[in-house]
């Protein structure tokens, strides 16, 4: 009989092998700690989990040239069969990004050229979007000189606003009128034209003017109609929602009336609000609307179900403005409560902002001239520029940069749209026969307008000086900086006391500009922007200015700066840093 004494020492090695297997089972059953059958279920499991691996093992001896190799192959596998399914997810991108590297490197790209992509580029700025940043800077790509003006054909009464849903514009005025335009789409610019063969025909090309599509108006005699479907007083404010399905106007007769975009037909009328309304915003993407009122109140409401939401208090007087973006949240100013407020809808809560600040600081005059103070009365106009950061305009001509984590402006502009000339002794005062000698005092213009490109640099303001004048938000947002006006070459007086004529293409905007809407020309402005302005003889929420003027709106084009092409990297590298 043979015993294990008596076996040859091959079979006794042979059995030491199988001894030897018990530690892969062991790092196995480490998984199943926490349950007490674990190690014997485990140990059930041990044979056919050695014949795998022995049968894994003698067929890759005989394709692999070493033992490590196999070694290698074991260990992987058994921790692709140990990991979770994050860590499986996060080895697959990982085995993705190397197979593009590979890829890339095969056909020779470089690196450098990879960073610069233009779809990279386009997903930070839709990441800074999404946050509310600031992230472009304009100003300094548009050719603000050779901008282009077209006259609307248009007899009616004062334009009190104007709203933009491209290619589409919407007015209203003082006579109840609703009127829906479609824009001209511009002439090719200068360095287009270049690349064209010359026209035959010598004549000029013929100017395009919006074309009017749709109108409505309302009537007076219907004020106390309740189931009337229009306007009975004077519109004071538009918007157009983004998707352009939607319109919302807002008048004296304490009207919100919600109407079709495509063809003007009145979907609901709302009368929540007890006095004039004067301002509706939209929310950017959505259909959250925005309601300010002479009643002291900001309303919101929804129009995809046509519903009021609710009321935000705060405000001291009149809310003459209100502007959002896409945020759940809006700013509006209370004109002689001289505050602007940011309302946060989710959180029911309110920051106070407060102006009434007449004195100008050095560090406001930058030449270091002096500069006439006057007493800020009324906050009238504000503009958001991003989530964090807006302006604002008052009746004593200043415009002023705020920022959510301070309580004061950040840097403030006196007198932005200068001084209008003094008046005559027989305007200021009511004697028959008054004093020649008692010298009247030049006083400011209002900003009756504001508008910003959001997420960028670029602001725009208006008054009845004749100009629409460009300000730029600087690169460390501290400061505001004059760049000039619209279509106008050399720098702007201080008073405009001889407007160009009526006929005069390119002379000043007269009147009294109400409204301005803006929007950018093609991809990201690719094509420039588009300025409408609202003018009028007549403030849009009253008659204490006369202006010699018309009635109307204007359109202005403002073309791209196309840049050549420069060899040297280091000249693109400074235009592409240029703010």
């Amino acid at each position: 009989m043979s015993s294990f004494f008596t076996l040859p020492a091959s079979q006794r090695k042979r059995k030491r092998e199988d001894v030897s297997a018990p530690p892969i089972t062991k790092k196995r059953s480490t998984t199943a700690r926490g349950n007490a059958k674990g190690p014997q279920r485990a140990g059930a499991q041990r044979p056919q989990r050695d014949e795998s691996i022995s049968s894994s093992g003698s067929e890759d001896d005989t394709g692999r040239a070493s033992k490590g190799q196999e070694e290698d192959i074991i260990s992987s596998d058994s921790g692709s069969e140990d990991e979770t399914a994050a860590e499986r997810r996060l080895r697959l991108a990982e085995q993705y990004l190397e197979n593009i590297k590979g890829e890339v490197d095969e056909a020779g790209f470089d690196a450098e050229q990879i960073d610069r992509d233009l779809i990279a580029e386009r997903l930070q700025e839709d990441v800074a979007d999404t946050k509310g940043r600031l992230y472009r800077h304009i100003v300094t790509d548009l050719a603000f000189p050779q901008a282009t003006k077209t006259q609307f054909r248009i007899s009616t009464d004062t334009i009190t606003s104007i709203a933009v849903c491209p290619p589409f514009a919407y007015t209203v005025s003082k006579n109840i009128s609703l009127i829906k335009w479609e824009l001209p789409t511009p002439s090719p610019s200068h360095a287009e034209a270049k690349q064209r063969k010359p026209p035959k025909r010598t004549n000029p090309p013929k100017v395009r003017r919006p074309t009017r599509l749709l109108s409505t108006r309302g009537n007076k005699s219907k004020a106390g109609d309740s189931a009337f479907m229009h306007h009975t007083a004077s519109i004071l404010a538009i918007a157009a929602s983004g998707s352009g399905k939607f319109v919302a106007t807002g008048g004296a007769d304490k009207r919100l009336i919600i109407w079709s975009a495509e063809d003007l037909t009145p979907l609901r009328v709302f009368t929540q609000h007890r006095d004039a309304i004067t301002s509706v915003a939209f929310r950017r993407g959505t259909n959250q609307l925005y309601s300010a009122s002479k009643d002291r109140t900001i309303k919101t409401w929804s129009l995809d179900d046509l519903a009021y939401v609710e009321t935000l208090f705060g405000h001291q007087d009149e809310v003459v403005d209100v502007a959002a973006l896409a945020k759940e949240q809006c700013v509006s100013v209370g004109a002689r409560d001289r505050t602007a407020r940011l309302w946060k809808v989710v959180e029911e809560t309110q920051l106070v902002f407060r102006g009434g600040g007449g004195r100008v600081s050095e560090k406001n005059r930058g030449s270091g001239q002096a500069v006439a103070s006057f007493a800020e009365g009324s906050i009238d106009r504000v503009a958001l520029v991003d989530e964090e950061m807006f302006v604002t305009g008052s009746d004593n001509g200043s415009l002023s940069l705020w920022t959510l984590h301070k309580k004061k402006p950040v840097f403030t502009v006196p007198v932005a749209h200068g001084l209008d000339p003094p008046l005559k002794p027989e305007e200021a005062f009511a004697e028959e026969t008054p004093d020649q000698e008692v010298p009247g005092e030049p006083q400011p213009r209002w900003i009756t307008a504001l508008a910003t490109v959001p997420y960028s640099d670029l602001i725009l303001s208006g008054s009845w000086d004749g100009n629409v004048r460009v300000w730029r938000v600087s690169g460390d947002k501290r400061r505001i900086e004059a760049m000039g006006a619209v279509g106008v070459v050399a720098q702007i007086n201080e008073t405009v006391e001889n407007p160009a004529n009526e006929g005069d293409p390119d002379g000043p905007i007269r009147g009294v500009m109400n409204d301005i809407g803006v929007f950018e020309r093609g991809d990201r402005g690719m094509h420039g922007i588009c300025i409408v302005i609202a003018t009028g003889r007549e403030h849009r929420l009253g008659r204490w200015i006369k202006v010699e003027g018309k009635n109307g709106a204007m359109v202005l084009e403002v073309p791209k700066i196309v840049r050549t092409q420069v060899t040297d990297h280091s000249k693109i590298e400074d235009d592409e840093l240029v703010p």
